[in-house]
C-alpha cells in the first residue's frame, strides 16, 4: 500500500485510548450503546512526530492555542535564564553607567585636544566627540559576561596615532576605574581594550571629516561618510550594521529574544565561530532579522520554528537580504552569502568552506526537524540546545596544539594561528574530505607551558589518511608568510576519540561568549620616545614604545 506521507508509519492503536493532548475526548453517536469491554483494534497511519492538532471532526479553541503558545514562551524564557546567559538589572545598570562615564572621557579628550590646536575658545567649547555601542550589546543580545564594543568617534582634527593612542589612552590609564588597557594599533580594525569596572571594553576609533561630531550622530548619514579614510569606513561598519538591522526589524522585543537563543543554538552546536568557517554575530543578526520581517506578527515560538524552516529549505548560494536593503551591484562567490544591511556594495565576511557549509546545513534541518511541531506537549527547549556530541559523531581528530613560553606570548601567536585557520580547513579537506573544526578551545594541563589546543573531527571511514606532517608543513609556510612576532610552538598530529585528555568535556560548550585572542603592546613610559605636539609648541602629548610593531590582521571574532 503506497502512502501519501513517507514519514508515516503503520501502528495498531486501542481507540478508547485515543485522547487528544489537548483532553479532546470523542463524544459516542447518539443513540448508541458502548460495551466498556469492547476493544476494537484498527490499522491507521501515525506521523514519526505527529503535529499538534485535533482528531478529526474537532476543533482547537483558538484561546487554548494562545496559552499553549505563551506557556511555551514563558518556558523558552526560564530556560535562558537558568543558563545564565541574561544579564541582572543590576549587570545592565552597570555597563549603561560605565558608557556614561566612558562618554564624559571623550568629551573631556576632544576638548583637550582642539585646546592643543590652537582653536578659540567658542571653538573649543562647542566641539564635540562621542561614543557609539555596537555588536551584542548594541543589539541588545548581550550576555552576563560579554564585552562591550564600543566606537569612539571623533571629529576631522583628532588623529589616531597622537590624540587616540597617546592622549586619550594616558587620561583612560588615569582612571581609576580603567584597568588592563592594552593598545592594538596594528590589526585590520585599530583599538584600545580594557576594563571598566571590571567590564571588558573594545574602543576602536573612526574620524569623520567634520569640525565636531553630535552625541546623536547618524553613521548612516551619507554625509558624515565623505572622504573617510578606509580604517575609519572599517570601524563604522558594524555600528552602521546594527543601527540599520534595528531599523528594519518589525519588533525589537522579539527580535532580541530570538537572536539569544539562536546564538546559544549555534554555540553549542559547534557552528558559530566565523574564523573557523561558520557564522559570526552579523551573519546570525540578519539570518534572524531576516525572518522576523517575513513574518512580523508570529509569537517567538513561530518564529524560531520559521527560522529553521527558511534556513534548512533555502536554495543557496542564493544570498540573504534584508527587506528594505539595496540589492548587491556584485555576485558573491561565497556558499552561504548574507548582505551587509546598511550597503549595496558589501556582503559579510565568510570563511565558510565544503566542510562547514555541510556543518551548518544539517544543523538548520535539525533544527527543523525538531521544531516542526513546536508546541507538542513532549517538545523540550533543553532537545534543541543539546550540545553537539564530538566523541559520537568521530572517532578520530586532528588535535592543534599551540604553545609558548609566556601567556602574553601565547596570546600573540594563537591569534596569529587563528587568523590562519582557513588555509589549514582547506588543506584538509583537500587530503582528508570533510572535516570538523571544533572552535572551542582546550588546555592540556599535562603541559607545562601556557598551551591552547584545537580538536577538529575528521569524517568517518577515511581511516587511510595519516600523512598529519605534510599538512603541518604546509600550514607552517602558510603562517610564516607576514609574520614578525615571536614564534611559538606548532603540533598536529591524529588522534583517536580514546586519546582525548578526560579532563576535556569535549561534549560540552556553555554558550558564553568569549573573543578571540588580540595581540596587546603597552606603551610604557620607560622605556619610550617623547612625543610632543606638532600643533603646540613645546606641548607634551606623552611616550610611545619605540620597537616596531609587526603588522596582521586581528584575530578577533
Amino acid at each position: 500500500m503506497a502512502y501519501v506521507f513517507p514519514n508515516h508509519q503503520r501502528t495498531a492503536i486501542n481507540l478508547r485510548s485515543v485522547i487528544s493532548p489537548f483532553g479532546f475526548i470523542p463524544a459516542p453517536v447518539v443513540g448508541t450503546v458502548i460495551n466498556p469491554s469492547f476493544r476494537p483494534r484498527v490499522e491507521v497511519l501515525v506521523p514519526f512526530n505527529p503535529p499538534v492538532v485535533a482528531p478529526v471532526g474537532f476543533t482547537l479553541n483558538p484561546a487554548f492555542l494562545l496559552r499553549m503558545d505563551e506557556e511555551r514562551t514563558q518556558s523558552l524564557i526560564q530556560f535562558m535564564a537558568k543558563e545564565g546567559i541574561v544579564p541582572s538589572q543590576e549587570e545592565e545598570l552597570k555597563r549603561k553607567d560605565a558608557i556614561t562615564k566612558l562618554k564624559q572621557i571623550v568629551m573631556e579628550w576632544i576638548k583637550k585636544v582642539a585646546w592643543q590646536r590652537g582653536f578659540p575658545i567658542d571653538h573649543i567649547v562647542n566641539t564635540s566627540a562621542t561614543i557609539l555601542a555596537y555588536g551584542s550589546y548594541g543589539l541588545g543580545v548581550h550576555g552576563s559576561d560579554s564585552d562591550i564594543d564600543a566606537l569612539c568617534i571623533g571629529p576631522c582634527f583628532a588623529t589616531m596615532a597622537e590624540d587616540f593612542f597617546i592622549v586619550l589612552r594616558q587620561m583612560l590609564e588615569s582612571r581609576p576605574e580603567i584597568s588592563e588597557l592594552h593598545c592594538v594599533k596594528d590589526a585590520k580594525i585599530p583599538l584600545m581594550r580594557f576594563k571598566f569596572d571590571g567590564i571588558s571594553i573594545d574602543l576602536p576609533y573612526a574620524q569623520l571629516q567634520v569640525p565636531s561630531v553630535p552625541d546623536n550622530v547618524d553613521i548612516l548619514n551619507p554625509f558624515f561618510l565623505m572622504n573617510i579614510d578606509e580604517t575609519s569606513w572599517k570601524c563604522l561598519s558594524g555600528a552602521r550594521a546594527n543601527m540599520r538591522i534595528l531599523q528594519l526589524v518589525p519588533n525589537l522585543e522579539k527580535f532580541q529574544l530570538m537572536l539569544r537563543c539562536l546564538k546559544l543554538w549555534a554555540r553549542r552546536r559547534g557552528v558559530y565561530c566565523n574564523l573557523v568557517g561558520f557564522f559570526g554575530g552579523i551573519h546570525m543578526a540578519v539570518l534572524t532579522a531576516y525572518v522576523c520581517q517575513r513574518y512580523p506578527n508570529a509569537s517567538i515560538n513561530t518564529l524560531i520554528s520559521k527560522f529553521f524552516e527558511t534556513f534548512a529549505l533555502w536554495p543557496w548560494p542564493a544570498p540573504v537580504m534584508l527587506e528594505g536593503s539595496l540589492p548587491p551591484l556584485n555576485a558573491e562567490h561565497s556558499l552561504m552569502p548574507i548582505q551587509f544591511p546598511c550597503g549595496p556594495h558589501e556582503f559579510c565576511r565568510s570563511n565558510i568552506t565544503r566542510s562547514t557549509f555541510h556543518r551548518i546545513r544539517t544543523e538548520f534541518l535539525r533544527g527543523h526537524d525538531m521544531t516542526r511541531d513546536i508546541l507538542r506537549p513532549d517538545f523540550e527547549w533543553s532537545s534543541l540546545f543539546e550540545p553537539y556530541p564530538y566523541t559520537k559523531k568521530y572517532k578520530r581528530f586532528v588535535r592543534i596544539f599551540l604553545a609558548a613560553s609566556s601567556k602574553d606570548k601565547l596570546g600573540d601567536w594563537v591569534g596569529w594561528v587563528k587568523s590562519r585557520f582557513r588555509s589549514l580547513l582547506l588543506k584538509l579537506e583537500e587530503v582528508q574530505g570533510r572535516c570538523d573544526p571544533n572552535p572551542t578551545e582546550y588546555v592540556d594541563l599535562d603541559e607545562a607551558v601556557p598551551n591552547v589546543v584545537f580538536y577538529w573531527g575528521l569524517q568517518p571511514g577515511r581511516s587511510s589518511f595519516t600523512d598529519i606532517k605534510s599538512v603541518e608543513e604546509y600550514f607552517m609556510k602558510n603562517i610564516n608568510n607576514g609574520y614578525q612576532g615571536s614564534h611559538g610552538r606548532l603540533e598536529l598530529s591524529i588522534v583517536d576519540s580514546s586519546q582525548l585528555p578526560k579532563n576535556a568535556q569535549f561534549d560540552y560548550v556553555s554558550g558564553k561568549e568569549s573573543k578571540g585572542y588580540w595581540r596587546f603592546f603597552d606603551y610604557s613610559p620607560q622605556p619610550g620616545k617623547p612625543i610632543y605636539s606638532q600643533y603646540l609648541p613645546h606641548y607634551f602629548v606623552g611616550y610611545v614604545a619605540t620597537n616596531p610593531v609587526p603588522d596582521y590582521p586581528s584575530a578577533g571574532v
